[in-house]
């Protein structure tokens, strides 16, 4: 008889197995090779790992069975616990696709997008995110991008900032408005762009570290068919709050299995001659106890549907937790690394806070307060759905 499929080994032997799988296909030196890389260069890399990733059943561990995955949350966190630790690349380019688009097309989308762009993205589809806007960040729902339906098309005009990967992406999670005689939470559709439609221009915006990963999109009279909205039309702020969910609930469980790895190499740093320190002990030892604290929170989370997760406010506290978190490691490993640590360097295409370079790390750590709601977003998030507080009245 055929043995068990990989969802369903034990976890000591998924974990063994996952383990030799790294051991032989981890690409050594990635962060040499990847600095300095170019954008094409960057992409071809991310291609050709989330390939190799796909073929062994480890890019959508976290997908229903029907679509490759199946994994349950103990198998899930092995999988995402052995990358870490193994130092493997994090699919950056992939990760709204596998997270933010997967899990709103799952929970919102007809079975018609459901084949057509799930398929897609295990075929190797790069998406990006189109929400914020100029004068729409933290106050998501005051957006502008307007969305004027004429026949089977909806002709888009407007500005979207802050969409991560959008350079390269073939597709994009838009918000616009579509009626904007209605309270702003509810003129809102959510629809799926091709990046390649007429109008479509992208600007790429240069961060602090060096890198292009933001992108600004512009967009002209862009047509977008109306077969592509997600859920009813003018539903589109429920609908986002699946894709939000993924982003502050379901996508920490990696990023918490990554924190582990951060921690261990700044204890390794630590355990250098020369370094004993009582007062960074005592922060080292603060700091295990908040990234053991993140993997539970993280675990928990990914036990509830999106639209619990989208009702409550666990997403926001693991969110909240983990950003934060992640500025206060990334400043210990700073303090360890002391003056030669402020040395100027490239940044590898990719890394994110994963860089080698506590200096890089902590500057790209900043940026995780932002994304898909700020701290004080998610901090009044907690405060109402969690704690029943009254909304701060409008001025």
């Amino acid at each position: 008889m055929p043995g068990p499929s990989p969802e369903e080994l034990p976890p000591d032997e998924l974990r063994a197995q996952v383990r030799r799988w790294c051991a032989d296909h981890v690409p050594a030196g990635w962060r040499e090779h990847q600095t300095g890389a170019s954008p094409e260069e960057y992409v071809r890399f991310q291609r050709r790992w989330f390939d190799e990733l796909s073929a062994a059943g480890l890019a959508f561990p976290h997908w229903p069975r029907e679509w490759g995955g199946g994994y349950d949350l103990a198998r899930q966190a092995v999988v995402f616990e052995e990358l870490a630790r193994a130092d493997a690349p994090r699919l950056s380019l992939y990760f709204v696709a596998l997270h933010h688009a997967a899990s709103t097309f799952l929970e919102a989308g007809t079975s018609e997008q459901r084949a057509r762009y799930l398929a897609g993205i295990k075929a190797g589809a790069v998406w990006c995110q189109g929400f914020s806007e100029p004068d729409a960040g933290s106050d998501l729902a005051a957006l502008r991008t307007r969305a004027v339906r004429r026949g089977d098309v909806y002709v888009v005009n407007g500005q979207k900032i802050w969409a991560s990967g959008a350079a390269h992406a073939q597709h994009c999670l838009l918000l616009v408005r579509t009626d904007p005689s209605a309270p702003k939470r509810r003129g809102i559709s959510y629809l799926v762009m091709d990046m390649d439609s007429p109008g479509v221009l992208v600007r790429p915006t240069r961060q602090i570290t060096g890198d292009e990963h933001f992108c600004e999109i512009f967009l002209t009279d862009v047509e977008i068919p109306v077969a592509n909205l997600i859920g009813p039309e003018n539903d589109g702020w429920r609908v986002a709050q699946t894709t939000l969910s993924a982003e502050r609930g379901t996508t920490m469980l990696e990023l918490a299995e990554r924190l582990t790895a951060g921690l261990h190499r700044l204890l390794a740093e630590a355990a250098h001659p020369g370094s004993a320190d009582t007062v960074i002990g005592d922060h080292l030892a603060r700091l295990a106890r908040e990234v053991q604290a993140l993997r539970l929170l993280a675990r928990r989370a990914i036990t509830r549907s999106p639209a619990e997760l989208a009702a409550g406010a666990h997403a926001s506290v693991v969110k909240l937790y983990y950003s934060e978190l992640l500025q206060r490691l990334t400043a210990c490993g700073m303090e360890l690394a002391g003056l030669p640590g402020q040395r100027a360097a490239q940044r590898p295409a990719g890394a994110e806070w994963e860089s080698g370079v506590w200096l890089l790390d902590h500057i790209a750590s900043w940026e995780w307060t932002i994304p898909g709601g700020t701290s004080e977003i998610q901090r009044n998030i907690i405060a109402e759905r969690a704690l029943g507080l009254p909304r701060e009245p409008a001025v």
